[in-house]
């Protein structure tokens, strides 16, 4: 428009505005992948061009794993992808491994996504825990169970001292991500029924490179009249406050056995964190059957 005023003015063109879906599919991209899924998933609402970004594998592949092709190869381009170009496939790998749990190291674990973070999540079956074996093969029964995502449980038959532990190598878990550790675990049916697993002397903890980084007690089966008849106390007269099971979508009970900070994993460097169980009283206890011990990032 021209200027007003004076002579000699000359014309000046107004300019047009960049807006910021304008930009090029690849630097929407770029920066879509700084965020994280939850975030993408949002964004990809904004505008055709937001969507296009935020489906493309640019982002996704960052949201995965290093070592994603390892738990869940991609699998064969379907007709739309190839259409695209093949860009839009590893969105679905990520939800996959996060609808899904996938076995691992020939079914000895299972590895799965959370879904907001990325972040990885594993499940250590029965089998790769370390259960007390005082009286041999008599203490444990390896059974099949319905609601299991294992081929097979572990139940207690009957033991006196009481202590498990699970491991998992501090490298395995998502860098930056702090973690929890839970016992996935259900009790006997009614006609062989449980024992001793509603006292207030049953303690968690879990460590880093060797050092205890949270200790909790806790009470896998609260029954205040159970633990009077037995025990002379309930769960109130513990003296600390007691933890107590969560019920799972899934039919099984979990407990929270403590968490581990992100710079306590990074500190453990090659080494392990380690979470165990443990019944400090010496009694007789049956009927407890253990499904797995799972590590989670904390949400």
């Amino acid at each position: 428009m021209a200027s007003g005023g004076g002579g000699g003015g000359e014309a000046v063109e107004e300019g047009t505005t960049t807006r910021v879906g304008d930009l090029p599919e690849a630097c929407l991209a770029d920066v879509i992948a700084l965020t994280s899924p939850r975030d993408a998933c949002r964004l990809a609402a904004v505008s055709p061009s937001f969507r296009a970004a935020a489906e493309s594998d640019a982002v996704w592949d960052r949201f995965l794993p290093p070592d994603y092709r390892a738990i869940a190869p991609l699998p064969p381009p379907p007709a739309t992808a190839a259409a695209s170009g093949g860009k839009r496939m590893k969105k679905g790998v990520y939800l996959g491994l996060c609808d899904k749990p996938v076995p691992v190291d020939d079914g000895s674990m299972m590895v799965w996504l959370e879904k907001e973070s990325g972040a990885k999540c594993f499940a250590l079956p029965a089998r790769k825990l370390s259960l007390p074996w005082e009286d041999g093969e008599f203490s444990w029964r390896w059974t099949p169970h319905p609601l299991s995502r294992f081929e097979e449980v572990a139940q207690l038959v009957d033991c006196t001292c009481l202590d498990i532990y699970g491991r998992l190598p501090a490298a395995a878990l998502t860098p930056a991500t702090p973690y929890a550790a839970y016992l996935v675990f259900g009790t006997a049916a009614a006609a062989e029924g449980h024992r001793g697993l509603s006292f207030p002397d049953q303690e968690t903890t879990v460590s880093a490179a060797g050092r205890v980084v949270a200790r909790h007690a806790v009470c896998l089966r609260p029954d205040d009249a159970e633990a009077r008849k037995f025990r002379g106390v309930g769960l109130a007269g513990a003296g600390v406050p007691v933890r107590r099971p969560a019920r799972r979508g899934d039919g099984w009970s979990e407990m929270e056995l403590g968490r581990v900070a992100a710079d306590e994993v990074a500190g453990a460097g090659g080494e392990d964190v380690v979470a165990s169980f443990e019944v400090l009283g010496w009694y007789p206890k049956r009927g407890l059957v253990v499904e797995c011990m799972e590590f989670r990032p904390v949400v």
